[in-house]
């Protein structure tokens, strides 16, 4: 079956870029977290909104598909993902970050691994580092959940498999709201809808704590994501933004028990780039210390990484996930302008 945790192992992190800042000690920004940065677009009318989609709408497959091929982003209300597991989950992300500098640093990830505390996989791609620190879990937490509470573990495990065994679910959904939008065979669709069944999603927390200076930070570089889909939730404090070539940067608010939901590199690859990987990045809070956390949805690494209707040209080569999933770990950004043809 294959496991991303392969492509990491292959293609390690520096052990020096895998330290965040310890943000407890910090009185200003250092040069090393200066960006120059472009600004965001703040005029906008409502047609240039992100769509928020409630899924209990009957029309809300069609929404899903045309705001994934408009925008590569949208936000879904409605979905079926109990609000109290959301506070859950946001509260024991903040219980995670709020420990001290030197007891996150017990579980910091290994250069070849994917799970546990660390900086963003991207951080090695850019000159200037970001305000952020992560916690990553792939399979079970239960290894680095006991190094931080010896005594009081469960909580932080229960609330993180209640939470995947919630979004594994919505996120298939979505997938086959999107694959049949395409024109390809219904057993195409099915096949896919497989492969995601043979893989656990990963769940990323993120923090961003309160910045002296927002104003020449950012808490993650501009990007996309590499797998299927990202769902994510804000905890209502806005930082996400998303580039749009009409338009700039959008800041993307935070709606109440939403997700926002954005393409990746494999959905753009196999739909033939008509459901384009949404770039974006993320700005910090100069008062506030803003918490958000992620489900990334992504297929089994031996699956193909090509084009599904096989009725039109090809903009991209053939290749598996994990063979894409390596060039993305190696060339960041420009992954898929080398995959096309």
């Amino acid at each position: 079956m294959g496991s991303i945790t392969e492509v990491f192992k292959n293609d390690p992190l520096h052990l020096d870029s895998a330290i965040p800042l310890d943000f407890d000690t910090l009185k200003s920004v250092p040069e090393s977290h200066e960006w120059a940065l472009e600004p965001s677009n703040h005029s906008l009318d409502s047609s240039k909104m992100l769509p928020v989609i409630d899924l209990t709408h009957p029309d809300a497959p069609h929404l899903v598909a045309h705001a994934a091929r408009t925008w590569g982003i949208f936000q879904i209300v409605n979905h079926g993902v109990p609000l109290g597991l959301m506070q859950s989950v946001e509260s024991e992300a903040r219980r995670l970050f709020n420990l001290p500098t030197q007891d996150k640093m017990k579980v910091l990830r290994s250069p070849e691994n994917l799970a546990g505390y660390g900086v963003a996989r991207i951080a090695p791609f850019y000159d200037k580092c970001m305000w952020h620190e992560g916690f990553t879990i792939h399979d079970s937490c239960v290894g680095h959940a006991k190094i931080l509470w010896p005594h009081d573990y469960e909580s932080f495990c229960n609330t993180m498999m209640e939470f995947r065994h919630k979004m594994k679910p919505l996120a298939d959904q979505l997938l086959h709201y999107l694959l049949k939008s395409l024109n390809i065979p219904g057993e195409l669709v099915q096949i896919w809808a497989e492969s995601t069944d043979k893989v656990s999603g990963t769940i990323q927390l993120n923090s961003y704590p309160p910045c002296p200076d927002p104003r020449h930070v950012l808490g993650l570089a501009p990007h996309t994501d590499t797998l299927l889909l990202t769902l994510l939730n804000q905890c209502q404090i806005s930082g996400l933004q998303y580039f749009r070539d009409d338009i700039g940067w959008i800041s993307v608010p935070p709606v109440p028990g939403a997700f926002v939901v954005n393409v990746g590199d494999t959905l753009e690859i196999l739909s033939n780039g008509k459901f384009p990987s949404a770039y974006h990045r993320v700005t910090v809070n100069e008062n506030k210390h803003r918490i958000s956390y992620a489900y990334f949805h992504g297929p089994s690494m031996d699956s193909p990484a090509e084009p599904l209707d096989k009725a039109e040209k090809p903009l991209y080569r053939s290749m598996t996930v994990r063979e894409y999933c390596a060039i993305k770990a190696k060339h960041n950004e420009e992954a898929l302008g080398l995959v096309k043809l």
